[in-house]
């Protein structure tokens, strides 16, 4: 049974694999834990197909007055659904969801905003937007990555939560060390060994051993030092999903 504050991400690999069972990987999505996400993999990982089912269950986990935005540089046709909600942010307006978002949390903070419900913004492709920022307007980009790291020091208490999504979360794109800040890291399909090394000590690498993930399947830690490792379910009814998604926002 999974309770009230708890977010399925996956099943149990060894699990699946070893006994045919499905035992649910969840995560306490509550106000009190650290929910700042990073999803990474490489492309045909299935990290589209497993940032589509979070983004659902975060939303309703978040409740009637939580709001989201979705950030979404590549455009990927895995979010066409998306396109038409007034808070869905495409390609070169990516900026302006991380604008809003980032206001709502300065109002917080001064105490002119005293709510409390969760603010959460999707972040899509983040390290290419990133990368093609710099090519383009590096103070942006500059601008961009600062506002990004503080939200993930600051964030939590203020319940303002950012889940990335990219294939390598290259230090570059997360100055002053924020990468340390996220309290949810997954990571899908086979992931080379450099990104594991970027997120992981090398005690929690040496337990993946000899295991090999394909599309779909890979690890979850939670809390920078609790691993799990995760076969990411398929769905039975994804229009349900998107009209979650839709309906979260759009309201």
């Amino acid at each position: 049974m999974i309770s009230s504050d708890e977010v399925l991400v996956g099943y149990d690999y060894d699990a699946w694999y070893g006994y045919k069972e499905k035992i649910p990987v969840c995560l306490d999505a509550s106000i009190q834990n650290n929910t700042q996400t990073l999803i990474c993999g490489m492309s045909g990982s299935g990290k589209s197909y497993l940032t589509n089912q979070y983004f659902a269950r975060i939303c309703l986990h978040g409740g009637i007055d939580s709001k989201v935005y979705f950030a979404d540089f590549k455009q990927d046709d895995s979010f066409s659904h998306l396109r038409e909600c007034p808070r869905y942010y495409p390609y070169d307006r990516t900026p302006d969801a991380l604008d809003e978002v980032y206001e709502i949390m300065h109002k917080r903070q001064c105490g002119e905003d005293t709510s409390r419900h969760f603010v959460t913004l999707v972040w899509d492709e983040y390290m290419a937007n990133i990368l093609s920022l710099l090519g383009t307007d590096k103070k942006k980009a500059e601008s961009v990555m600062h506002k990004v790291s503080e939200i993930l020091m600051l964030g939590r208490s203020l319940s303002i939560r950012l889940i990335i999504v990219c294939q390598r979360p290259d230090a570059q794109a997360f100055p002053t060390g924020s990468r340390l800040n996220f309290g949810i890291i997954i990571i899908v399909g086979a992931a080379l060994e450099s990104i594991y090394s970027m997120l992981m000590p090398k005690e929690l690498i040496e337990k993946v051993g000899n295991r090999e993930f394909h599309t779909g399947e890979g690890i979850m830690l939670w809390q920078g030092s609790e691993l799990h490792f995760i076969k990411v379910p398929l769905l039975r009814n994804e229009e349900r999903m998107k009209a979650i998604c839709i309906d979260a926002l759009t309201r």
